[in-house]
């Protein structure tokens, strides 16, 4: 058996690995070989983050997710769309502090 995927190699040079559930257990021969052509970097926020796709029903594709998680990836797709502006924080005190504003409301 071979599977053949195509992946970007970060700059930190670490890659972590989910294999297929078609691939025995035991030991395996990993081989990179440069890409003949550049891969497409941009990101269609139409396409399913990873996150995402490793967890919708295989049977009805419908997310497995509560609706308070589902609403933060949609409000993370508008922010990477443009739609709505990221936020920045100067410590994680800050951040948590804006989190525990918004379970106020």
């Amino acid at each position: 058996m071979t599977i053949t995927q195509t992946v970007t190699i970060p700059a930190s040079r670490r890659l972590i690995i989910d294999v297929p559930r078609e691939v025995p257990e035991g030991p395996v021969v990993l081989t990179f070989t440069p890409a003949e052509t550049p891969v497409d970097q941009t990101f269609d926020a139409a396409d399913d983050c990873p996150i995402c796709a490793q967890h919708r029903d295989p049977e009805t594709g419908e997310l497995r997710f509560n609706a308070e998680t589902i609403a933060a990836f949609e409000e993370g797709d508008a922010m990477l769309r443009g739609e709505i502006p990221g936020k920045w924080y100067s410590s994680a005190e800050e951040m948590w502090a804006d989190l525990d504003k918004d379970d106020d409301n």
